[in-house]
């Protein structure tokens, strides 16, 4: 038995299929489970004056979740991994994967990172603010920029 047991996928869809490769492979490696998150970030929708940014809030919201589901299960499905371990959470990124990861007793968060620099630095990534909010080890695949 490795030193992991449970490994946490932060999924965004960008070059999923690499970072999921390589948590595959560290789930296997470590014979830990693997288990898939994706974060809707919540976009407040500003009020147009017409009365409805409430009612397109909600079915916009709803909207965005169901295809995250969708497309996560994509993502499950070729790697084997059965639907009590995906979570499709709304919010702040950083914290609803640290949350989730907490709640889940993950041992290892795996999250993309595009290796930012100069003022997208300073303004923060999703795989930075997870490295600085986790109780436990992340690990940051390199992704290709476009």
């Amino acid at each position: 038995m490795g030193i992991y047991k449970h490994i946490l996928l932060a999924v965004d869809f960008d070059q999923a299929e690499l970072m999921a490769s390589r948590a595959y492979a560290l789930a296997n490696i470590f014979n830990a489970e693997l288990s898939l998150i994706h974060v809707v970030d919540s976009m407040p929708i500003p009020d147009a004056g017409y009365g409805l940014d409430t009612v397109v809030d909600v079915d916009l919201t709803h909207e965005m979740i169901a295809a995250s589901r969708k497309q996560l299960l994509g993502v499950a499905q070729k790697l084997g991994i059965p639907e009590d371990r995906l979570w499709v959470e709304m919010g702040s990124p950083k914290l609803e994967i640290t949350r989730v990861a907490e709640e889940n007793h993950i041992d290892l968060i795996v999250v993309g990172s595009h290796g930012r620099h100069g003022l997208a630095l300073l303004l923060g990534s999703t795989s930075n603010g997870v490295l600085h909010h986790a109780q436990c080890d992340v690990l940051a695949v390199r992704l290709k920029d476009d």
